[in-house]
């Protein structure tokens, strides 16, 4: 039996791959975080949709949830990527998928 809530299931429709190309204006606005892989992309939604504080502070403590670096967008506008996405307003959560 399936036991995540129906907005967990709601935000992972809304998940898709995207192109560095379409991320770098929000980028610009540091709107953009990047969840680690070993976290669950949409888990990451859910909680900061939820407003979770615990959970998304100790994820920023451990560099799981963090802004987009500088490196990162360097490494993703050279085309070195595999990224999916999902919105949570404001930010955008992106995952570099293996």
């Amino acid at each position: 039996m399936n036991d995540k809530p129906e907005k967990w299931h709601a935000l992972h429709a809304e998940t898709a791959a995207i192109d560095w190309k379409n991320l770098e204006r929000f980028f610009a606005k540091g709107n953009l975080l990047r969840v680690a892989s070993d976290l669950d992309l949409v888990d990451a939604a859910l909680a900061l949709s939820n407003d979770n504080k615990p959970v998304v502070e100790q994820w920023l403590v451990e560099n799981r949830l963090a802004g987009v670096s500088n490196e990162e967008a360097t490494l993703w506008a050279k085309g070195e990527s595999n990224l999916w996405s999902v919105i949570v307003l404001p930010w955008i959560l992106v995952q570099q998928k293996k």
